[in-house]
């Protein structure tokens, strides 16, 4: 570990020079790589540089030990060493996490993809509310909400709802969110009074830029058409709303919230890119599933990785066993516990294989 540690830390302040060399400043695109690839090593940087001085103090306390000392110095020295013992401990765990390797799609931004599934109306309803609680996860996080397609039902609930995050380590954040959301509660709809239980669909997908997936013109098919409000009434007669066919996979995007045709297709394509990137991304993560399986899941939209009970008010995570009595603050956008619990196991689960 302290190996791969000082080749970190020479690499770092290698970087370091670099970015102070007239030639890379004057260099955009080396410039945005160098200084992209020191963050990404800064905190186990930081966390090697502290852990280094905690190891020298702890050495020098454990000298001066030693020496003949009257009883209040050697108590003194005793708590110094148990302190340090303790910050060194709590370091090495640290720096171990630090360490393993990092998903390269961490620092990227999100498209959602939230979908009503099996419930009718009332799948849509909870739609709705899945969408609220990540745009305002996404506020308290000080990110950006954008939203990029609508398919409203007859209620106002949402048949599906694609929209983006944009704020560092979204990705990171969202990622174990995928799967399928189930909902029990009384409907609106429901006038005798009993429990019913819905669900809804999220995918979370990385943002592909255009040089990590390229799109030819030639293999796309663009449809125009009028956009469309709750209820299906049309929202205006131009055909400002654009559907995009990816040829080769089949791939159907659709956007009809931009303010423009050129709008829209800009806005379908990037969701077209990031369905292919993450289209190739579950084909390749499927050649290793028998081995590399985690139990927070394979972003695999027909699993089951979360409940939400109303007349209890109890969240269930159940990849994790995490259940919480807070369903309120959790649709209000209190994902904190939640989402630090998922990473923790991943994490953990990366530990324990040696990864």
């Amino acid at each position: 570990m302290l190996d791969r540690l000082q080749a970190l830390a020479d690499r770092y302040e290698k970087l370091s020079e670099l970015l102070c060399d007239p030639d890379v400043v004057n260099d955009s695109k080396r410039l945005r790589e160098y200084s992209k690839e020191q963050s990404g090593l800064e905190d186990a940087y930081q966390a090697y540089s502290e852990y280094k001085t905690v190891v020298e103090q702890y050495e020098a306390a454990k000298i001066m030990q030693g020496e003949k000392l009257d009883d209040e110095m050697k108590e003194l020295v005793k708590l110094e060493l148990d302190e340090l013992a303790e910050r060194k401990e709590a370091l090495e765990a640290s720096i171990q996490v630090l360490l393993l390797p990092k998903d390269p799609n961490d620092d990227k931004n999100v498209i959602v993809e939230i979908r009503g599934a099996a419930g009718g109306e009332e799948a849509a309803l909870f739609a709705g509310d899945l969408y609220r609680m990540y745009s305002r996860f996404a506020d308290s996080q000080g990110w950006r909400t954008e939203v990029l397609d609508t398919s409203y039902s007859d209620l106002g609930g949402f048949k599906e709802i694609v929209f983006m995050i944009s704020g560092q380590g979204a990705y990171s954040r969202l990622k174990y969110e995928s799967g399928a959301h189930r909902v029990q509660r009384i409907p609106t709809t429901e006038s005798g009074g009993r429990i019913h239980t819905s669900t809804s669909t999220v995918a979370v997908m990385p943002e592909a830029e255009e040089i990590e997936v390229e799109v030819s013109e030639n293999d796309i098919r663009v449809d125009t058409f009028c956009s469309s409000g709750p209820g299906g009434q049309s929202v205006n007669t131009t055909k400002s709303a654009v559907r995009i066919t990816h040829l080769p996979t089949g791939i159907v995007v659709s956007c009809q919230d931009g303010k423009s045709q050129n709008s829209n297709k800009d806005k379908a394509m990037q969701v077209l890119r990031a369905r292919i990137y993450d289209k190739l991304k579950q084909e390749e993560d499927a050649k290793y599933a028998g081995e590399r399986k985690s139990k927070v899941g394979t972003g695999d939209r027909s699993e089951r990785i979360r409940t939400y009970n109303f007349p209890q008010s109890r969240i269930t995570d159940h990849r994790i066993g995490l259940t919480l009595h807070k369903l309120d603050q959790v649709l209000n956008g209190d994902l904190e516990e939640i989402i630090s619990a998922l990473t923790l196991e991943a994490q953990s689960e990366l530990l324990e294989k040696g990864e």
